[in-house]
C-alpha cells in the first residue's frame, strides 16, 4: 500500500504543477458521453498517457485525457475516459484517477454512464439517477491490504449515492422539464452484453439498469469520503422477451443523441453546489 500511496502522490504533484486551480467536482465522463465537456470552460488540458502512474483508455468513444476548468462557476476535473474491469485492468487500476482526484482537492463527484434498461418502464434515451448499485463484477477495489490514509477498512456504504445531491438532481430535471428516472445500476464484467436469461436474473435481483462500470469508482470515492452523485443515459433495453440486435454504433448514437439532457442536469447541479 505505500507503494500505491506513493504513486497516487507522484501523479499528483505531476498534475499539481500544469494546472491552475483547485478542482471542487470531478466528473466522469462515460462511454459516448465524452460531449458533457463541451460546457465546461477549459483551462489545461493533459492526456492520461503522460501521467505518472495513469492507465490509458482503450474502448472506442473514450478520448482518454484530464480536463480542468471551470463549469457554472465552480472549478471541476473531468475525466473524458474511464477505465473498465473488461480491459484487462485490475480495481486499483481502474480507480486509480479516484484516488488522485481526491487528493487534487475534489470533494464530490459526479460519475455518469451509457447502459441498458431493464425496468419496463424505461426506454432508451432516458435519463436516470442512480439511488444505490448491485456488484456483480466478481471482485472489489478494496480487496488487499488497507491503507489507512486512503480511507477505513470497512467502509459503509450507507448513503453510497448521496440523497441530497439525487434530490437536488431531481429539483434541476423538473426546472429544465426533463423527464428523470431513479433506480438501481447493476455493474457485470463484460464486455459482451447480456443474454436473455441473464438479463431476466438481473431484474429479478431488483437492478432498473445494467452496465459495466461506475461500481469501482463509486466504492473507493466512498471509502475515501468523497460524496457520489451517478447519472446514466439508458442507450438500449434488455427486456428478454423483446429482446433485438444491439451494437456499440446504435449504444453510442442514443447516448449522443441523449446527451444534452444529462449535460443540463449535471451543469444545474454543479451550480448549485
Amino acid at each position: 500500500m505505500e507503494y500505491i500511496y506513493d504513486k497516487i502522490m507522484e501523479s499528483v504533484k505531476f498534475i499539481k504543477d500544469k494546472i491552475d486551480l483547485t478542482p471542487q467536482v470531478g466528473i466522469i465522463l462515460g462511454t459516448g458521453l465524452g460531449s458533457l465537456a463541451d460546457g465546461i470552460d477549459v483551462h489545461t488540458t493533459i492526456d492520461y498517457d503522460t501521467i505518472p502512474n495513469f492507465p490509458v483508455s482503450t474502448v472506442e468513444s473514450h478520448k482518454g485525457r484530464l480536463l480542468f476548468g471551470m463549469l457554472k462557476g465552480k472549478p471541476v476535473v473531468a475525466m473524458q475516459g474511464r477505465f473498465h474491469y473488461y480491459e484487462g485492468y485490475d480495481m486499483k487500476k481502474i480507480t486509480f484517477p479516484v484516488r488522485v482526484m481526491k487528493y487534487l482537492g475534489i470533494d464530490t463527484l459526479i460519475v455518469s454512464n451509457a447502459c441498458g434498461g431493464l425496468n419496463p418502464l424505461f426506454k432508451g434515451g432516458d435519463v436516470m439517477a442512480i439511488t444505490d448499485h448491485i456488484n456483480l463484477l466478481g471482485y472489489n477495489p478494496l480487496i488487499g491490504e488497507n491503507d489507512d490514509r486512503l480511507g477505513v477498512r470497512f467502509p459503509d456504504m450507507y448513503n453510497c449515492y448521496d440523497k441530497d445531491l439525487v434530490k437536488l438532481s431531481e429539483e434541476v430535471a423538473l426546472e429544465l422539464k426533463i423527464p428523470m428516472k431513479k433506480g438501481v445500476y447493476v455493474s457485470v464484467a463484460g464486455p459482451n452484453l447480456e443474454t436473455a436469461a441473464e438479463y431476466r436474473f438481473l431484474r429479478i435481483l431488483g437492478a432498473d439498469v445494467v452496465g459495466m462500470s461506475t461500481v469501482p469508482e463509486v466504492i473507493v470515492a466512498r471509502h475515501q469520503g468523497t460524496r457520489v452523485l451517478g447519472m446514466s443515459i439508458i442507450t438500449d433495453m434488455g427486456l428478454p422477451d423483446a429482446l433485438e440486435a444491439c451494437s456499440l454504433e446504435r449504444i453510442i448514437a442514443t447516448a449522443n443523441k441523449a446527451e444534452p439532457n444529462l449535460r443540463n442536469i449535471i451543469a444545474g447541479v454543479v451550480e448549485r453546489l
